[in-house]
C-alpha cells in the first residue's frame, strides 16, 4: 500500500520556515509530499532561510513547477489527504476565494476544495483589514480551515523551531497526522 499523499504550498508571505519544517515533519511520519511554491514564495524562501527551490528536493518527495497546471495535483482524480499552504499570503487566499486559478499553487488548491478534501491556510498577515477578513470568511464558508500560526506559550518553547513545530503539529492534527508536539496538560484544580 502506498503512503498517503498531501500537497504542501508555500506562498510569498513571511514565514517560509513553516513550509520547510512542515516538509521535514511529514517526512518523519512517512507521508508523501507534493510541493508547489509560488514565485513570491521562492523569493521569501531564499530571503528568510537562505534556501533555494532546488534545496527542497531533499525535503519534498515531489516538487511541481508553479507554471505546470497539467501536474498530477491539478486533477481531482489524484487522491490526496488534502493541502496545507504554509505560509499563505493574502494574495494567494484572495485568488482562491475568488475562483481565479492563475498558477498550479491556486489550481491545486481549488481542486482540493472542489473534491471536499481537507484544506488548511496558515495565513501569515497582520493586521487584517476588512477585505482580508471577508476573504478568509469566504474561504471558511467554502470549507477551508483558517489556521494562522499562533505560538502555544504553555509549552514554554525554548526556540523558534519549537514554536514552529508546535503550530505545525496543531495543523497536522486536523489531518489526523500524529506528531510529537506538547499537548495542553490542563490546569490543576484550585
Amino acid at each position: 500500500m502506498s503512503k498517503p499523499h498531501i500537497i504542501v504550498g508555500i506562498s510569498g508571505a513571511s514565514g517560509a520556515i513553516y513550509g520547510v519544517t512542515l516538509l521535514d515533519m511529514l517526512r518523519e511520519v512517512e507521508v508523501e509530499t507534493h510541493l508547489v511554491v509560488s514565485k513570491s514564495g521562492e523569493l521569501t524562501l531564499s530571503a528568510e532561510t537562505g534556501l533555494k527551490l532546488k534545496d527542497m528536493e531533499t525535503r519534498a518527495d515531489h516538487i511541481h513547477p508553479v507554471k505546470n497546471i497539467g501536474a498530477t495535483i491539478a486533477s481531482g482524480s489524484f487522491k490526496t489527504m488534502g493541502k496545507i499552504i504554509a505560509p499563505c499570503s493574502i494574495r494567494t487566499a484572495s485568488e482562491i476565494s475568488s475562483g481565479i486559478t492563475a498558477s498550479l499553487l491556486t489550481r491545486a488548491t481549488d481542486v482540493v476544495l472542489k473534491e471536499r478534501r481537507r484544506l488548511a491556510f496558515m495565513v501569515c498577515e497582520t493586521p487584517l483589514h476588512l477585505g482580508h477578513l471577508r476573504t478568509l470568511t469566504q474561504l471558511a464558508e467554502m470549507g477551508a480551515i483558517i489556521a494562522p500560526p499562533v505560538p502555544a506559550f504553555y509549552t514554554a518553547p525554548a526556540s523558534i523551531d519549537a514554536m514552529v513545530r508546535q503550530s505545525l503539529g496543531r495543523v497536522l492534527d486536523l489531518f489526523d497526522i500524529e506528531t510529537d508536539i506538547t499537548r495542553w496538560p490542563g490546569l490543576a484544580p484550585s
